[in-house]
């Protein structure tokens, strides 16, 4: 059904493509300063991406839909909504399901694979080595070494893309029964939904759990084309890797301390407040401690963002599962305070450009109210659900046509010479 849908829309989208180049080819629509040359190509307007766009004042846009609109929609129905534009019907949230629950099963060789890797091994090394390794069963490989047409690319992509969304919980989950010594592995359910049924195999049995598991899923799905994972995996995707490869490109990505990492650095804070005041502490003495941080030059993590001037819509959306979920909880009751101090003490000092509070605030704390309190995992549960946005911009890119990426790099000396 799903594949049905993409086959009646790409040629619209495609001649939509076409006539925008022919008539507005030669505009421009951004201009960039040495400074973005060496910043990281920050806020540079140079590529296009359908499935999300963050705004300034709203945060995350999902194909039309401000998030805190859709917050409810299974992951599933957003990897529909990612692909197509619209929110999928009965019918077709049952058929992505099958498709997921048809592809559960992890390849023996992988959990070799796994067992032979230093028991030391990162999380994130234990999943994108699992990625790549599933090469071997590439279709878009074998159907492009037979000399697919062009127009056939994204179709095979999308075939790829749902084999690894459909094994990937099992994989994930199993890292970490494997990495943590937490018991025998456990077989998925075919009853289950995506993320419920990755919840059952991590060993976290309760049923909230498995909505925080369906919201975190969701929520984390896309966040444009520019961050690091994102254009990682659309830049080798379109030199033809496959979707395995260029996933796992995205996912060491992710993995970077700059990009993955903050939730567990939220968290560590978190717990640092907890410790130090020895449970919760009064409101003035919560301001104190931020000021004493920010004097001795420190940030408070969790607060700031590349692009959102306004609270993230996916904070406020773990925060109004933590309020309706959790109870008596110092670890959730601090972040509900900081929440109320951070801002104002950031914008008293005046050099944050952004006072709010982003996603990562919020999210390692319900994680480890429900014990799952491995910090070096959360990345994982990340890029779980990264992978369905990274996905779906590959599958519109190859339908597009989209060539490979090469943008053209300058020396020093010709921006001292020629600017």
């Amino acid at each position: 059904m799903l594949q049905k849908v993409l086959s009646e829309k790409i040629p619209i989208w495609q001649d939509e493509i076409r006539t925008l180049i022919n008539e507005k080819g030669d505009k421009i629509i951004s201009n960039v300063t040495v400074a973005q040359t060496y910043g990281g190509m920050r806020g540079i307007k140079g590529l296009t991406c359908e499935t999300s766009a963050v705004s300034e004042d709203k945060g995350l846009i999902i194909r039309g839909y401000p998030l805190l609109d859709i917050t409810h929609i299974s992951p599933e129905e957003v990897f529909y909504l990612l692909l197509t534009g619209d929110l999928p019907n009965a019918d077709a949230i049952a058929d992505i399901q099958s498709q997921f629950r048809a592809n559960h099963q992890v390849p023996d060789y992988i959990w070799n694979l796994l067992k032979a890797m230093p028991e030391n091994s990162h999380p994130m090394t234990m999943l994108t080595t699992a990625i790549q390794s599933m090469q071997v069963d590439s279709l878009f490989v074998q159907k492009y070494n037979a000399g697919m047409p062009k127009k056939d690319y994204w179709k095979w992509t999308l075939e790829d893309g749902i084999r690894l969304l459909g094994t990937l919980p099992g994989i994930a989950a199993g890292i970490y029964r494997m990495r943590f010594n937490k018991g025998d592995l456990i077989a998925p359910d075919s009853s289950l939904d995506w993320a419920g049924n990755f919840a059952k195999m991590l060993g976290i049995e309760d049923d909230n759990f498995k909505k925080l598991m369906r919201l975190y899923l969701m929520l984390h799905c896309d966040h444009e084309g520019g961050n690091v994972s994102a254009f990682s995996s659309l830049t080798v995707s379109s030199a033809l890797a496959s979707p395995y490869l260029s996933v796992a490109a995205g996912l060491n990505g992710l993995a970077g301390p700059l990009h993955g990492l903050a939730n567990q650095e939220c968290l560590k804070f978190v717990l640092e407040v907890r410790d130090h005041f020895k449970g919760t502490p009064s409101t003035e003495a919560l301001k104190q401690f931020c000021w004493d941080r920010l004097n001795s030059g420190r940030v408070i993590p969790g607060y700031g963002h590349a692009v959102l001037r306004c609270p993230d819509p996916r904070f406020t959306a773990f925060m109004g599962f933590g309020e309706g979920h959790v109870k008596n909880d110092d670890i959730f009751s601090i972040v509900e305070s900081l929440f109320k101090v951070v801002p104002p003490v950031l914008q008293e000092q005046g050099k944050a450009k952004n006072p709010w509070p982003n996603v990562d605030a919020a999210s390692g704390s319900l994680l480890y109210y429900y014990g799952l309190k491995e910090f070096n995992y959360y990345t994982v549960l990340f890029s779980i659900s990264r992978s369905m946005g990274m996905i779906a911009q590959m599958v519109i890119n190859r339908a597009m046509g989209i060539p490979i990426t090469r943008p053209k790099s300058v020396t020093t000396e010709w921006i001292k010479n020629k600017v």
